[in-house]
């Protein structure tokens, strides 16, 4: 990620040019400074608005950039409480012009606005995170005791997962769902329902024994696949949830939550997992350009 070090070389600089009388070549030197803060900025706003990947990675990147906004809050009120003063000083020195001045004071103004700006993003940011538990506390509720062992929910850097145990869904080495798991699955629809909004991919896992095959199914990608769309299916067909806001993927054996050399270990990584996307296009319109 972008290093912030040199936001505080421009500030050192301001501070020598207010100590003593500076010649007027220092003072470019300075503004040179300035438009290569500027200039950095800008590209991480820039960089922000690019980070539309749903994986794993892109959400570690989105924290990652939205401690760097917090830092970059920091910088920006430090040169809001000293730009007055440094403006008049400046004048008096005769270091340079007053329509110079004015220009700098407009440009120290529009990060004071940029700041504003961030600080929604950050209040934003909050809102959804509200958002997210209550969905949490929502599916917990409607699900009621279950084991643990077989269905668990919860909210990994901003996203919320529903981990559903295949013994739970399916007999083993089969993609039909048992009539015990439709009642589950009625239960998780109803809360998703109610949140219309909501987009969310249905994901299948397997362990990493081999899949015998049949005629219909090759290995553990068409077994991991096959078992996705079932339920969805179901979510779709039997609770009414709208098509065009899911999706269905098989993960096959490769992305195990435990170790696969353990009975106890397979079994928790043979799930059907419920990923509720983020809502990253209502996020990134916060960060179009406003004048």
């Amino acid at each position: 990620m972008m290093n912030y070090k040199f936001f505080l070389l421009p500030i050192f600089g301001f501070s020598i040019v207010l100590s003593s009388c500076v010649s007027k070549k220092a003072m470019k030197s300075e503004k040179v400074r300035y438009v290569t803060l500027q200039t950095q900025y800008d590209k991480l706003q820039a960089d922000l608005k690019n980070c539309n990947d749903l994986s794993d990675e892109n959400a570690r990147k989105k924290n990652e950039l939205m401690a760097e906004l917090d830092n970059l809050k920091k910088q920006n009120e430090f040169l809001k409480d000293n730009n007055s003063q440094a403006l008049k000083q400046l004048e008096n020195l005769s270091v340079i012009s007053s329509s110079q001045a004015e220009s700098i004071k407009k440009s120290l103004d529009n990060i004071g606005a940029k700041d504003a700006y961030i600080q929604n993003l950050q209040t934003a940011m909050a809102r959804k995170d509200s958002l997210n538990m209550n969905l949490v506390m929502n599916l917990k509720g409607a699900i009621g005791n279950l084991d643990d062992k077989d269905i668990n929910i919860k909210v990994d850097k901003g996203v919320v997962y529903i981990d559903i145990s295949d013994k739970l869904l399916f007999k083993s080495g089969s993609y039909d769902i048992t009539e015990n798991a439709k009642t589950v699955l009625g239960k998780v629809a109803q809360v998703l329902k109610n949140q219309p909004d909501i987009e969310f991919m249905v994901e299948g896992h397997t362990d990493n024994v081999a899949y015998k095959g049949n005629a219909f199914l090759k290995d553990n990608w068409d077994l991991s696949v096959k078992r996705a769309t079932a339920v969805v299916r179901v979510l779709q067909n039997q609770y009414g949830l709208d098509p065009s806001h899911m999706a269905a993927a098989g993960r096959s054996e490769y992305k195990p939550i435990a170790d696969n050399t353990t009975a106890e270990g397979r079994a928790a990584n043979r799930r059907t997992r419920i990923v509720i996307l983020p809502q990253l296009d209502q996020f990134f319109k916060l960060l179009e350009h406003k004048d």
